[in-house]
């Protein structure tokens, strides 16, 4: 018989009350905003006091360093179920670029923290920011089997999609103007950089 490793339930537990203290800090984010999140606001929702927070967080900006990496984790996630098909590189951009939209617009405190300077004093550790750059490198990877691959084209395209997703909080919020816009996008995007494929969009 295989002996099973030693569980560490201190650690399982220790995370797990990271765990309840970053939902309550989204919780205060999704009601009332990201600058609401205060310790004494968090401490309430999970039975703690502001300063036994501290041995979890040592700050309420590394509370928010912990909802950052969350949030871009969520977003590597959802990348990663994106499967380019190379032979169709106007449709793949197009799947990847409703993909990101909807994870985007679906959360609008998530999306502020992640891509918009809303927390002028936050800036995220290097580990956080690492769930960044995961979720980008997803991105890119993508990009690259549909044959873009100038960093120029790949900036090109994040201006594009993140104009389409600000654009659709702040003028249609719940509705759908902007992401019907993406294969026009994507088919300005994709004559740019020069891919080829029928167009998503073949009338104005």
């Amino acid at each position: 018989m295989t002996a099973l490793p030693n569980r560490d339930r201190r650690a399982e537990r220790r995370e797990a009350t990271r765990l309840e203290i970053l939902d309550a800090a989204w919780q205060i984010a999704r009601r009332d905003g990201l600058a609401a999140v205060t310790l004494r606001e968090v401490g309430a929702i999970v039975g703690m006091r502001p300063p036994s927070l501290y041995s979890h967080f040592e700050s309420k900006n590394a509370i928010y360093d912990g909802m950052f990496a969350q949030a871009w984790a969520g977003a590597r996630v959802a990348l990663s179920k994106v499967e380019p098909d190379p032979k169709q590189p106007r449709r793949s951009l197009l799947v990847g670029a409703e993909t990101f939209f909807d994870f985007s617009v679906a959360d609008v405190a998530r999306y502020q923290l992640m891509s918009q300077a809303v927390l002028p004093n936050f800036e995220p550790s290097p580990e956080a920011y690492a769930e960044s750059q995961g979720a980008y490198g997803r991105m890119v990877a993508l990009m690259h089997q549909v044959g873009v691959r100038r960093s120029a084209d790949l900036d090109l395209w994040t201006a594009l999609i993140a104009g389409a997703i600000s654009q659709q909080l702040a003028n249609d919020f719940g509705g759908t103007r902007w992401r019907q816009q993406l294969p026009r996008l994507v088919d300005m995007f994709a004559d740019a950089v020069g891919l080829p494929g029928p167009k998503l969009r073949r009338t104005r």
